[in-house]
């Protein structure tokens, strides 16, 4: 049983060699246990040497008292130190899940200001595109009238020059070419007004798409953050419930632990009462 002794020692020395170079917590747990561990064996296994080296003395009895005394001294020692073991074991799950959930809180403040700058940022920008849309709409409809009336003078200059024409007794010939022109003139102009509300009308469609699209994008943007919201709380539920189960877990492993020491406990005793109706 020497390599059990031997285990016992290199994981206590590593134990003490791990807390002063800064081990992690998880590490010197493992170490510890293992520590424990063997230490147990090493105490079976004592325990077994001695009974067996009891059949060999005249005072059989008395030395089986004694080498049952001695284990379950060290027994009590080693299951001390492994409930304060679990104890530590609970106490650094919970400061790490503390500690995960201060970050996660820290990180949610710090990114708060960001975001609600942006909101605002988006916010200031859709107000001010509505407003400069509402003052182009403004000027246009206060420029229709004198647009009308420049409309009408052309139209009335038109008609004087063509009376101006009869008067000055223009052939019917030349009268012609010259309504030709006119009508040529009147055609290039109506062609280009056509082509200005057209334009007008693309783009004022086209502000239309704009503002829509931007509308679009608000909107999935608040769902988007609405997702990763659910999806936040939705994480958190899952590692709550996960912490509830490896503490659930961790519980049921330490009875465990405890109906076997004690089945190996009884076990023991039983052996102990089979060797004193055997001796008598």
């Amino acid at each position: 049983m020497a390599n059990a002794q031997q285990i016992a020692q290199d994981a206590s020395s590593a134990v003490a060699g791990g807390a002063a170079a800064g081990v992690p917590a998880s590490n010197d747990f493992e170490l510890r246990q293992k520590a424990l561990d063997a230490r147990t064996a090493d105490n079976n296994y004592r325990y077994a040497v001695a009974q067996h080296n009891c059949y060999s003395k005249f005072f059989v009895n008395h030395c089986l008292n004694s080498a049952r005394d001695d284990m379950r001294v060290v027994a009590a020692d080693i299951r001390k130190e492994q409930l304060a073991l679990d104890d530590e074991k609970r106490m650094e799950h919970a400061r790490q899940r503390d500690e995960q959930a201060a970050v996660k809180r820290a990180q949610n403040e710090a990114e708060a200001p960001a975001r609600e700058a942006q909101d605002a940022r988006n916010a200031q920008a859709y107000e001010d595109k509505q407003r400069q849309h509402q003052l182009n709409q403004a000027q246009r409809d206060a420029e229709a009238p004198q647009r009308a009336a420049n409309e009408q003078a052309y139209q009335q200059k038109q008609q004087q020059h063509a009376i101006d024409q009869a008067q000055r007794g223009i052939s019917p010939s030349q009268a012609a070419a010259n309504q030709k022109a006119y009508d040529a003139k009147q055609a290039d102009f109506q062609r280009k007004l056509d082509e200005a509300h057209r334009q007008a009308a693309q783009k004022a469609q086209e502000r239309v798409e704009k503002q829509q699209r931007y509308e679009q994008k608000q909107t999935e943007a608040t769902q988007h953050k609405a997702d990763v919201e659910a999806r936040q709380k939705q994480a958190g539920e899952k590692a709550k419930q996960k912490q509830e189960e490896q503490a659930k877990q961790q519980q049921q492993l330490e009875q465990q632990q405890q109906l076997e020491q004690q089945q190996q406990l009884e076990q023991q005793q039983q052996l102990e009462q089979q060797q004193k109706q055997q001796q008598q």
